[in-house]
């Protein structure tokens, strides 16, 4: 069982550690932009057409990328001050905000439910969400793939604690469950798709009718409140990079598939899952935002989230101009 006390202990990945010493702490005012990327999605888009670096450019603010495979990592060099700006799904912010992280919510984007599932080799003898009970379920704690796993646990009448948890990064996972060493494994896009084209994989369900899609954008928090407008042109280039990916999926799937490496059959998958909008960025709406407090109700109920949280005390609202 996830207790309160290991959660205060997701920060501590060696992904993070390793990337704190190597960035500079962030200014008050901006001559760069320090963004926290994972392989996938409008971000990932931006950084391969530099979309950002040119409507910064007239503010004389750079742009730098530093890559990582999940969210936790990610939100604790954001919160630490060694990152500005990151996009991550919805279990990740709880932890950091109750760790004490500096950092805010400032966007939200829609994806599919579809995009996420568990999965099981398919001669495994789990046919239904019940079989899973007593069984090793891998995710990486702290991630989206955590909330997956506890709302279907939830909708199959059974507790976290009724499974053999197991913490892993989604390329560990991926060893992993191809071995054959656990029984279930718990995974968003892209690794999902891959997963799914190995033809002894099975998905057992995905998060469709058990999960929203949401995912955040998140800011350092001293950033926003010095440089709330770079904050405003970064959202709306984003949604104006997703729009355009969105209209045009042919040339977005040879684009994203040159960037991950995830061959254009299977990036075409995750780019047509029922919902999928990469134009979909908006500032944090009201929506999410209730989406959000309920979740952190319900990871600290279970005692996963060590403490209780008001989410809507980190979720920043721009300026009227």
């Amino acid at each position: 069982m996830i207790t309160r006390r290991q959660t205060l202990g997701l920060f501590g990945a060696a992904a993070a550690t390793a990337i704190l010493p190597s960035i500079k702490p962030a200014r008050a005012a901006a001559t760069e932009l320090r963004i926290g990327w994972q392989k996938n999605g409008v971000l990932a888009l931006a950084k391969s057409r530099g979309a950002l670096e040119k409507r910064l450019a007239d503010q004389r603010i750079t742009v730098s990328w530093s890559e990582f495979t999940s969210g936790p990592p990610l939100l604790e060099a954001l919160g630490a001050g060694a990152l500005d700006f990151g996009a991550t799904g919805d279990v990740p912010p709880l932890f950091a905000q109750a760790a004490g992280r500096a950092l805010y919510y400032v966007g939200v984007y829609r994806g599919s439910p579809a995009g996420s599932a568990i999965l099981v080799r398919k001669d495994s003898p789990i046919k239904t969400l019940e079989d899973l009970k007593g069984k090793k379920v891998v995710f990486k704690r702290g991630s989206s793939a955590h909330n997956v796993t506890v709302k279907a646990l939830r909708k199959a009448g059974l507790k976290p604690d009724d499974v053999q948890q197991v913490d892993l990064a989604p390329p560990d996972a991926a060893a992993a469950f191809k071995n054959g060493s656990i029984d279930a494994w718990s995974i968003w896009d892209p690794y999902l798709a891959i997963a799914e084209a190995d033809p002894d994989t099975r998905v057992l369900t995905t998060a469709e009718g058990i999960v929203d899609s949401y995912s955040f954008f998140l800011a350092n928090k001293d950033f926003t409140d010095a440089n709330g407008t770079v904050i405003v042109n970064v959202l709306d280039e984003l949604r104006n990079v997703g729009r355009s990916a969105q209209d045009n999926l042919d040339a977005t799937v040879k684009e994203l598939s040159a960037i991950t490496g995830v061959p254009a059959e299977v990036t075409r998958v995750t780019l047509q899952r029922p919902g999928a909008d990469l134009g979909s960025v908006t500032t944090v709406t009201d929506a999410a935002a209730a989406y959000q407090q309920a979740l952190a109700d319900e990871f600290y109920n279970l005692g996963i989230v060590p403490k209780k949280l008001t989410t809507g005390d980190i979720v920043w609202r721009p300026k009227a101009s």
